[in-house]
């Protein structure tokens, strides 16, 4: 796949959006808006929303009003992050390139600064996404059941409870752990672009690979990358004996399946309808992260 330039206009919508949510009236709370902001504004490339904004424009449509829902699959992805960094499962101090939530504002606040963002995801589409009410339960739909037990929470719980390395199905793993935010990422786009039901499961195809290629390099960058370029402590899975795509298959495999993996979503983008450049390039940008 070529190399296309990262879609930074559409990541600084969500920047600048983001940057102007505050969380709770002042006063008493002023801690707990404090913390889930640090890690909101903590950087990134904003892969999630920016892949809902990429398909919302690939239809013809403007990225803006579609800023509400875009913005909650961050504010969901954040939360995760906060509560998979802590001691409790990740055990991590560092993500983003900075001091996890815990580390600097304690574990009790970390955990209702991400139980905070994942109930303002939910309100900033009920609330303020433009749209109907039968579109709004939809999108509300998709994120529930990407966040739930058939989804992100589910397959974390089989990362964190699984003993015996052999008996995980890792894409089934990955796709509830990882995938299922980025299939609701882009599935949002679509139907904030007017897509309907018979037009979602081309999007569904397509964001399970990029679910899988995404995972892979995760995987990859474990092994290979510095704490720099992942933004978190390189090597912490393989310490902790987690079984992943270079523990299975190993670092040369691994980068075959990697490479499986964008041919089969620059496939899949070729049977979406509109200009697809946006969403070619966030996928080059993830096959890339390792290269």
């Amino acid at each position: 796949m070529s190399r296309s330039a990262y879609p930074e206009h559409l990541r600084a919508l969500v920047e600048e959006f983001l940057g102007g949510l505050t969380f709770g009236p002042r006063g008493p709370m002023d801690r707990l808006g404090e913390a889930m902001r640090y890690s909101l504004l903590a950087g990134g490339k904003r892969v999630r929303p920016v892949l809902t904004l990429a398909v919302v424009e690939s239809l013809g449509r403007p990225p803006s009003p579609a800023l509400p829902t875009a913005a909650a699959l961050e504010l969901i992805h954040t939360y995760s992050l906060i509560h998979d960094d802590l001691p409790a499962i990740d055990d991590d101090d560092l993500r983003r390139g900075k001091p996890t939530c815990h580390v600097v504002f304690g574990e009790d606040v970390a955990i209702l600064a991400g139980d905070g963002l994942f109930a303002e995801a939910f309100s900033l589409v009920a609330d303020h996404q433009d749209s109907a009410a039968e579109l709004k339960v939809a999108l509300l739909g998709e994120l529930a059941r990407a966040t739930g037990v058939g989804g992100m929470v589910g397959g974390q719980y089989i990362d964190i409870t699984s003993s015996e390395a052999a008996s995980v199905d890792l894409r089934q793993m990955h796709a509830l752990k990882t995938g299922k935010l980025i299939e609701a990422a882009v599935v949002c786009g679509a139907l904030l672009g007017g897509v309907g039901p018979d037009g979602l499961p081309a999007y569904r195809t397509f964001a399970a690979e990029l679910g899988v290629l995404f995972q892979i390099v995760d995987d990859i960058l474990d092994v290979v990358g510095s704490d720099e370029q992942l933004g978190k402590t390189a090597g912490k899975d393989h310490q902790a004996g987690k079984v992943t795509y270079v523990s299975r298959f190993g670092l040369e495999r691994a980068r075959e399946l990697a490479d499986q993996a964008v041919a089969r979503a620059e496939a899949s983008l070729a049977e979406l309808p509109g200009d697809t450049a946006g969403l070619r390039a966030v996928t080059a940008y993830l096959a890339g992260r390792e290269r």
